[in-house]
């Protein structure tokens, strides 16, 4: 594994598939515990048949970085798919036409806007709208990325602090690659302490839903799982559990808000909420600090067995 600081960007990598792996760091920040510089789950062996099946599969990779974009795509080849790398976006929107690809990466970062246009732009047009899109999100914002999820956009990583074996699993869970690489992410752990515990996480990503739905299922837990503010509000008022997992990054009402309600709602209100996000800025943790959250956890970098964990030391800490 090998590493490389460019500004204020780490960029980890190495040869997949395998684990991501660092040495795991806690720390606590204006009162509310961060869990970061883990390792992302990917699947230690990838099958012959997968491996034949990304050989036929295009990624257009839309960067200007190329720092980033080297290590993107090296590992997205050594995965096996066939990468075209272009650092503008007219040759992006020339080659989304020509070239066919079955998955868009495209930066928010391109010269003068560019970036944010040519979401605008793919998702207008009829004849690409439907190819799915991942967003390299350099800036961080919320609202920058709420306006590219909003727009379309399937997914979304993260610049600062990225992983790129994280990209290279999620363009794989977008084009159907990583059913059996769950079933290695399931494994029972034996006496858990979670055992009859109601879980619910609120997580629209649906890669990341199977892999913490099925290790809480391997904990012998009670699971609702909501995708969206709208179900988890709705849940809420027909349960009342444990703990409650939850992202930040959500379409139209984000973690904030349910945060909030829950927290404002008599009857909830005693729930421990642990935060889940991408978003790792200073001011991010404060507000979920000042809106009640027990924990935020770095998404991208933390591992299965570390949400696990903080599980059960925020139900102990909570009484529960």
């Amino acid at each position: 594994m090998g590493s490389t600081l460019c500004g204020a960007k780490r960029l980890c990598f190495l040869s997949v598939p395998a684990c991501l792996r660092a040495d795991t760091h806690r720390q606590t920040e204006a009162g509310i515990h961060i869990l970061s510089l883990g390792r992302f789950p990917v699947a230690p062996q990838t099958s012959y048949s997968i491996l034949k099946k990304r050989m036929t599969e295009k990624i257009l990779l839309i960067e200007s970085d190329a720092d980033v974009a080297g290590k993107v795509e090296t590992l997205l080849r050594e995965a096996g798919y066939s990468v075209l790398h272009v650092v503008t976006k007219e040759a992006g929107r020339t080659q989304m036409r020509e070239w066919h690809p079955d998955m868009v990466l495209i930066s928010d970062a391109l010269p003068e806007g560019a970036g944010q246009d040519l979401f605008s732009e793919k998702f207008a047009d009829k004849t690409l709208a439907s190819i799915p899109t991942m967003l390299l999100a350099h800036s961080g914002k919320t609202e920058d990325i709420n306006r590219a999820l909003s727009l379309g956009v399937k997914d979304y990583a993260l610049i600062d602090g990225l992983n790129p074996a994280e990209v290279v699993a999620k363009v794989s869970a977008q084009l159907g690659g990583m059913t059996g690489a769950l079933d290695s992410i399931s494994r029972p752990t034996g006496a858990t302490g979670l055992k009859g515990r109601t879980i619910m996480w609120v997580e629209d990503d649906k890669f990341l839903s199977d892999i913490i739905g099925r290790r809480l299922k391997a904990q012998e837990c009670n699971l609702i799982h909501s995708i969206n503010a709208e179900e988890a509000l709705r849940d809420l008022q027909k349960n009342t559990p444990d703990l409650l997992l939850l992202d930040i990054l959500l379409p139209g009402i984000d973690g904030f808000e349910i945060l909030k309600r829950v927290k404002e709602n008599p009857r909830t209100k005693n729930i421990p909420v642990i935060l889940l996000s991408n978003l790792g800025q200073k001011e991010d943790i404060e507000k979920g600090r000042a809106l009640g959250a027990a924990r935020f956890l770095i998404k991208a970098t933390v591992t299965l067995d570390e949400i696990v964990e903080e599980i059960k030391v925020v139900l102990k800490e909570s009484g529960k």
